[in-house]
């Protein structure tokens, strides 16, 4: 992609949306899909840094003003896009700033609270999502799809990890345990489809937003609610389960088993992080290791 610098995004604001041009601008942590700028006190730019991530922008675009207003915490919503140009080649947006800190850099204290507010987002987002939502490969599909890619991913964890045997079976058994629940089988549910900690925002210890919406999709809600054990202190887990209102045994079996195969991500770019290696993140190895705490701990 190109090298975005102040100047070229100060000349794509004049020549697309002049009216945000003189706004205070500044660079700030992004995701890994996109750059970020901050745009004056209440907006954002995302220049897209990866091949997938124009895909993504567009699909938050075409989406998430429309699912927004039902959302109980604040939501990057779309305000502008940015066409491709001889300047830039690729769509980029301009979307709502969402205040907070990343929950992978300053994580929940507040665990009632918190569970409370993820249960009431997850629950006005899980609605039946039309016909023509996207969906996708890897989130949202039944777990028995995905079994093959997790078990090498399991073996490289658990080595790297050099966690004890008992352990390994003791998460086996869990993920086994994921992919004999009956599956879905209600329509398709509006999935956020990646809340792991780096794209839920924290302030004054509870969720405060959610950010990142470039995997939204339709599909089983067990996706989304992993974050029960990827988000809330020990303990959330359960008080989240009460406030949220469509879990039944086999929706929450499924649902730690992708907060498993979540773990697996997690900690391999928290090592890569460790290691100094590009789009190492070592905030989100922590992150995974305090999940695999949660999950053990009810395993």
């Amino acid at each position: 992609m190109t090298e975005v610098d102040p100047a070229l995004l100060r000349s794509l604001l004049r020549e697309q949306h002049p009216d945000l041009a003189e706004l205070p601008l500044r660079p700030v942590d992004g995701g890994w899909d996109n750059q970020l700028w901050r745009l004056g006190d209440e907006l954002a730019v995302r220049m897209p840094r990866t091949p997938r991530a124009p895909g993504l922008l567009r699909k938050e675009y075409a989406w998430l003003p429309a699912l927004a207003p039902r959302l109980p915490l604040p939501v990057p919503v779309p305000v502008r896009m940015g066409e491709p140009s001889a300047r830039f080649p690729e769509p980029w947006t301009v979307a709502a700033w969402v205040p907070g800190a990343p929950a992978d850099k300053v994580p929940v204290s507040r665990t009632a609270d918190a569970a409370e507010a993820l249960a009431g987002f997850l629950g006005a987002l899980h609605e039946s999502a039309p016909a023509g939502a996207p969906a996708s490969p890897d989130r949202g599909v039944p777990l028995k799809s995905l079994a093959a890619g997790f078990d090498a991913g399991f073996e490289e964890m658990t080595a790297a990890e050099a966690l004890p045997a008992e352990t390994v079976d003791r998460l086996r058994a869990l993920w086994d345990d994921a992919l004999t629940a009956p599956a879905w089988d209600g329509p398709p549910q509006w999935l956020h489809g990646d809340l792991h900690p780096a794209n839920v925002v924290v302030a004054d210890g509870t969720l405060t937003g959610v950010i990142d919406f470039g995997e939204l999709c339709a599909g089983d809600p067990a996706t989304d609610l992993a974050a029960a054990w990827q988000l809330l202190p020990q303990g959330g887990a359960a008080r989240f389960f009460t406030a949220y209102p469509h879990a039944d045994d086999a929706t929450r079996r499924r649902a730690k088993g992708w907060a498993l195969r979540t773990v697996l991500g997690l900690l391999s770019i928290g090592r890569a992080g460790d290691q100094g290696l590009p789009g190492g993140k070592p905030t989100w190895g922590t992150a995974g290791r305090a999940t695999l705490k949660r999950l053990l701990a009810e395993a």
